[in-house]
């Protein structure tokens, strides 16, 4: 399904929208002073230097901003693979994506600015009231249910209950194939990054405050470990995603072969492919076919009854001319009715 400029703007625009509105909303909360409550809705000022509700608190801090600062990042990645794949339009399943990015997105630039999420909201009363969150918080649970709502509403239209090919490995060893090879390139490309990445941290660490060993594991092994667990994670998207891809074209290869050994059978019919498939013009070609297969059917089937009616007709003149002369009269041929002659008068 291929969206217009309108529709991406559409889709795109919330995103951006929900990380200014989190960013500005922060600014403000930097000037909050105490505890204020007015009504069921409460203010504080929070540093958070674990992930949400203080999730990662734990880990040592090069680990902690490193992992989900590249989180963040692998998750905008992850954000276009799957605009990219998605086979439908759906506007609200998209733009709720976009909300939902752009709150992850809100504290991660608090992550990678700061060291810390900034959050300020309480919801409840002083004496019981929730944890402390932001707007970026608030506003991701707002994309979970675009999505849910989305998926619930279009799921007929993302998982059609006829569709025939249920199956997402057609040609496994092609798409094996087309899977490693992509999983590959990706991979390789990691390696070169990781390389880089390394050796720029090492001699940085190096030239600073010189060779110590120890403070070298401190901070490189936290860097490594991280670097490890982001590639294997992004290879493992990058198989997905060749499946998904390869499936898209060899699914509709598969299906034209089966079309055109039904059309061989004299058996036409409508090729219709999945949505997001390749090759969606195989679609008309097998239309094609099957029209003029049916047209070249029809025309064979008037010559033979325009034959069997000349036949007809020529032994029904030589009954008679036999009637007339007293022989035998001509056998139809097996396939030809005889004709009768009404003895009614008009």
């Amino acid at each position: 399904m291929q969206l217009k400029r309108l529709d991406w703007l559409i889709v795109l625009f919330p995103l951006f929208l929900t990380w200014g509105i989190d960013q500005v909303t922060k600014g403000y909360a930097e000037g909050i002073r105490g505890l204020q409550f007015f009504g069921p809705f409460g203010f504080v000022l929070h540093h958070n230097h674990g992930a949400m509700l203080g999730l990662f608190s734990d880990l040592p801090a090069v680990l902690r901003i490193v992992t989900l600062s590249t989180g963040g990042a692998f998750l905008i990645f992850s954000f276009a693979i799957i605009q990219y794949l998605l086979p439908i339009k759906s506007l609200m399943l998209r733009t709720g994506m976009s909300v939902l990015l752009g709150g992850i997105l809100g504290n991660v630039t608090d992550r990678i600015i700061n060291g810390y999420v900034i959050d300020f909201l309480l919801l409840g009363s002083p004496e019981n009231a929730t944890p402390a969150f932001n707007m970026a918080d608030a506003l991701q649970w707002v994309g979970y249910a675009m999505i849910a709502v989305a998926l619930i509403r279009e799921s007929e239209i993302l998982w059609p209950a006829d569709n025939t090919r249920k199956r997402m490995w057609i040609n496994v060893r092609f798409q094996l194939r087309y899977c490693f090879i992509l999983t590959g390139v990706g991979l390789g490309f990691a390696l070169i990054a990781g390389v880089f990445s390394y050796t720029f941290l090492r001699v940085t660490i190096i030239d600073l405050v010189g060779n110590n060993e120890k403070l070298l594991d401190h901070y490189l092994m936290p860097f490594v470990l991280t670097f490890i667990v982001v590639s294997m994670t992004f290879a493992a998207v990058l198989f997905l995603v060749g499946r998904v891809l390869s499936s898209r074209i060899a699914g509709p290869l598969y299906a034209f072969e089966k079309f055109l050994d039904d059309l061989v059978a004299g058996k036409p019919r409508v090729l219709r492919l999945r949505a997001g498939d390749e090759f969606k013009h195989l679609e008309i070609i097998a239309a094609r076919l099957s029209q003029q297969f049916i047209e070249r059917e029809l025309l064979k089937s008037q010559a033979e009854a325009a034959k069997l009616a000349d036949e007809a007709s020529r032994a029904a003149r030589q009954n008679e001319e036999a009637a007339r002369g007293g022989d035998a009269p001509t056998e139809l041929p097996s396939n030809v009715m005889p004709l009768k002659r009404s003895t009614e008068r008009p």
